[in-house]
């Protein structure tokens, strides 16, 4: 963080969010205090608001513009876990004095890049003065085709379970940050601080899996734990093979000299990929639809009747410590 000079709200809000919010009608140029969103004939809206913490989602020491990339990104997995189409956000800045105008102004860049990138434009929020900590909360806006936006709730004996990408390397990302992988070569070490920092939300999957998926939920708060929330809506049980789970090379070669590492992969948050459920006969469709979207998916468990998330390793049942991570 940086300290010096700052614009005073409203001059911050014409220089640096306003153009932010241009091309998009029912923003009226951040002049109102409320935004005007008229929906597509059929169409439902999905929100999601979610906010980040300087020292607990990132580190003063992030570069801005990484920062408020991850701030939006994270929002937009969720909007790809509901299979929604990305519309319009809002965001609420609580700043403190150390951060300045050019702080502000790569975070605003950083925005910029990712409207441009997802097809979304900023239409409203806040900002504020604190004494404590810089929090970012940002509200995404999406539409899905009324009654297909995919939930959790969905899951049923007989799905088998999927994740997109790799998991563990958003929470081993962290500890890279915090140093506590010190013999890992720099290559694996900036590929997980990537990874930590920059989610990519899975957004074409997650639009193609409405009528595929039969529940689906971005992994926050790791894998076993948001598994978890499926199983417990759907009220069922789940079974994963941890040797199924599939990992980067980083997150390997780190397993390979830390053991222990296992249990932060399958519970630690931070991988923003879809876990979701999907019945047998709809394998080929989802791998037809995973191809186009350019997403690897892997199947790592299946649905049945019970309760809770039952994790197996070489035939043997895992116990951890936790399931995932606790907000509070």
């Amino acid at each position: 963080m940086a300290a010096g000079r700052r614009l005073g709200e409203f001059e911050f809000i014409a220089k640096m969010l306003r153009p932010l919010a241009t091309g998009f009608p029912g923003a009226f140029e951040l002049g109102d205090d409320t935004a005007r969103i008229a929906l597509p004939s059929g169409e439902d809206l999905v929100l999601k608001t979610d906010a980040l913490v300087c020292g607990v989602h990132f580190l003063p020491a992030h570069a801005p513009d990484l920062v408020a990339k991850k701030a939006l990104r994270v929002n937009l997995s969720d909007l790809a876990a509901a299979g929604a189409r990305p519309l319009a956000y809002q965001l609420a800045l609580v700043l403190p004095d150390d951060i300045d105008d050019p702080w502000l102004e790569a975070f605003c860049a950083g925005l910029a890049a990712d409207q441009a990138r997802f097809g979304i434009a900023l239409c409203g929020g806040d900002t504020t003065s604190t004494p404590g900590a810089l929090t970012i909360s940002v509200t995404a806006l999406g539409t899905a085709p009324a009654g297909t936006a995919l939930g959790r709730g969905g899951a049923r004996p007989g799905d088998l379970v999927f994740v997109s990408g790799t998991i563990g390397d958003g929470t081993l990302g962290l500890l890279a940050n915090a140093g506590h992988l010190p013999d890992l070569p720099p290559s694996a070490l900036a590929f997980l601080d990537d990874r930590y920092l920059l989610p990519q939300p899975r957004l074409a999957l997650g639009q193609g899996l409405r009528g595929v998926a039969s529940a689906c939920m971005d992994i926050s708060d790791g894998l076993v734990g948001d598994l978890g929330h499926i199983v417990e809506r759907s009220h069922v049980r789940a079974v994963i093979d941890a040797e199924k789970v599939p990992l980067s090379a980083a997150a390997q070669a780190a397993l390979a000299r830390q053991p222990a590492l296992l249990e932060r992969i399958l519970t630690g948050g931070d991988d923003y990929e879809l876990l979701f459920t999907v019945s047998p006969q709809r394998r080929v469709a989802l791998a037809g639809l995973a191809r186009a979207a350019g997403v690897p998916v892997t199947e790592i468990g299946r649905v049945e009747q019970g309760q809770g998330v039952v994790v197996v390793r070489q035939g043997q049942s895992l116990t951890f410590a936790r399931s995932g991570y606790q907000h509070r």
